[in-house]
């Protein structure tokens, strides 16, 4: 039994529904809006989040899960610990975007609010960012929304004034929309934003790269260009009056953090990323096509594959 609290049963969640493969499995789809608790066959509970769940509770009286069960969880539980430790631990290379999100969470730890929309950085905060308290991780996955990430962390800042509240964001998405720093300085409101530079769409141009495509027009170096950009993100931010830094390691973020929270006015934290490496633990499938005909290998090789992975859809009835 699969109880779905609220979500709308996208690809996302579902993992392009390859996710949920056990014989006889059944979907209570929790949600105040008909149209997304009925989906894929679910059984409906239109209702309030808290109050379906306490109306449940209600009816399960006594009924608590088999001590197995349990166990198996606690277990796995742990062992995915030890994998995103492995992951998000500190590193002399180029850091990939597991170990920044290691190092902003050593730094400010599970108290703060963590916002987010775009780009790889949600695949790898849903599964390696430790919330501490509800409200506190905020993560638009609906449309991948890039540019929403500065002003929705100001949002979040209004509703929350007393709240640590830290912005992860990639070059691309502060590129789309950064506005929003000179308003929350302007208004008093206290952000802390950490950029993950990697030169480019370095999500895109992974996809690109598993669909067996070439690197094309989504990092920079790979784009028609006569002069690369340089773009100095510390001096823009700096111009709208935030407290800005580049740094150049792990080490040096999570200084950087900790100084930042002496902040008066919203900090602005700039560090370079490594845009090929992604957790590949924890995932799961996502239905991309491949074009059926290439007279490219590497295209035709992935389609084979993109076959077989399709074999593992399953609607559940």
């Amino acid at each position: 039994l699969v109880l779905a609290v609220g979500p709308r049963l996208q690809d996302f969640t579902t993992g392009s529904w390859a996710l949920f493969k056990a014989e006889g499995v059944r979907i209570v789809g929790l949600n105040v809006l008909p149209f997304d608790a009925g989906k894929h066959g679910a059984l409906p509970l239109v209702a309030d989040a808290k109050a379906g769940l306490e109306a449940l509770e209600q009816k399960l009286g006594s009924w608590k899960a088999p001590e197995s069960w349990l166990s198996t969880a606690h277990a796995a539980k742990a062992d995915w610990m030890k994998a995103a430790k492995a992951v998000t631990d500190p590193t002399n290379a180029l850091p990939s975007d597991a170990q920044v999100i290691g190092a902003v969470h050593r730094a400010r730890g599970s108290k703060a609010i963590l916002v987010c929309a775009s780009g790889g950085l949600p695949g790898e905060l849903h599964k390696l960012w430790p919330a501490g308290a509800p409200g506190s991780y905020h993560l638009d996955y609906g449309y991948s929304t890039m540019g929403y990430e500065i002003a929705g962390g100001l949002g979040v800042k209004i509703a929350r004034p007393d709240d640590d509240v830290i912005v992860m964001l990639g070059d691309g998405s502060y590129m789309m929309l950064n506005s929003e720093i000179a308003t929350s300085v302007m208004l008093g409101k206290k952000l802390t934003i950490v950029v993950l530079d990697n030169r480019g769409f370095g999500c895109i141009n992974r996809l690109q790269m598993a669909t067996g495509g070439a690197n094309f027009n989504n990092l920079l170096k790979d784009a028609e260009h006569e002069v690369l950009p340089e773009i100095d993100f510390a001096a823009h931010a700096a111009s709208m009056g935030a407290a800005a830094r580049k740094v150049a390691s792990i080490a040096e973020l999570e200084h950087a953090l900790k100084e930042a929270e002496a902040d008066t006015r919203t900090s602005v934290i700039v560090i370079d990323t490594d845009p090929l490496v992604s957790t590949e633990a924890g995932g799961h499938w996502w239905d991309v096509a491949v074009p059926e005909v290439s007279e490219r290998p590497s295209v035709n090789a992935a389609r084979e594959e993109y076959e077989r992975k399709r074999q593992m859809q399953q609607l559940v009835n």
